[in-house]
């Protein structure tokens, strides 16, 4: 099974990503797209973070997936393998991580997207203020969370386009300093929106490491 969770610096809905989620399906995989409460509305700090922790938590316990995202959905995805990391105390700590983790050009680095004010200073938004993102980096920064530990635990993909134009390459190679068993691969002439493209050659390669990572938790 393939849990999905889409972009969109997390303000917009999942109905950009259902063509890809119905070509994953075409390729054999279940996929669930779940929705959750976004920034500008009824979310952000920390409704966002319920909702994926709950979307996760109800998943039945032992059941194998892998857990994809895309942009400041593969921000949530490795959040949400790094939550063995959080402190104890906190809302959503658990050790029912997913089973696999393929993040699609993601966010990675909470305090770099935020000093370069992508995307009309999403970072911000989702916090709820420029004020709030240093007292809650360790609690919803992936790298932050990995600085100590230096690994989830968790098999983790980080694949993305060398021609990405919505977010610098450091997001990628930083966090893959910080995690020493995550992997990083790059494509060739690849933006950021072409690895959701159903049927583009990065569309081809999602799947092949789906089905890599499939076949890798299923041993």
């Amino acid at each position: 099974m393939v849990v999905l969770l889409h972009g969109g610096y997390w303000r917009y809905d999942r109905m950009h990503l259902t063509p890809f989620a119905a070509y994953l399906a075409a390729n054999g995989f279940s996929v669930v797209l779940p929705g959750f409460r976004r920034s500008g509305g009824a979310g952000g700090y920390p409704e966002t973070f319920d909702d994926i922790a709950l979307a996760l938590d109800t998943i039945p316990d032992g059941r194998p997936y892998v857990l994809a995202g895309h942009c400041s959905g593969g921000h949530l995805a490795l959040w949400a393998g790094a939550r063995g990391l959080l402190p104890a105390d906190a809302p959503w700590h658990g050790a029912r991580l997913p089973s696999a983790i393929l993040a699609l050009a993601p966010v990675t680095d909470l305090v770099a997207c935020a000093r370069e004010r992508l995307s009309n200073d999403a970072v911000h938004e989702l916090l709820g203020g420029a004020d709030r993102l240093e007292p809650l980096l360790p609690l919803v920064d992936p790298v932050t969370l990995l600085r100590d530990a230096g690994t989830t635990g968790v098999p983790t993909v980080l694949l993305h386009g060398e021609a990405d134009e919505e977010l610098p390459h450091e997001q990628f190679t930083g966090y893959r300093a910080v995690h020493k068993d995550a992997e990083l691969v790059t494509l060739p002439g690849t933006g950021h929106y072409t690895l959701i493209e159903p049927g583009s050659a990065a569309s081809r390669a999602v799947v092949a490491e789906l089905r890599r990572l499939a076949h890798r938790i299923r041993r």
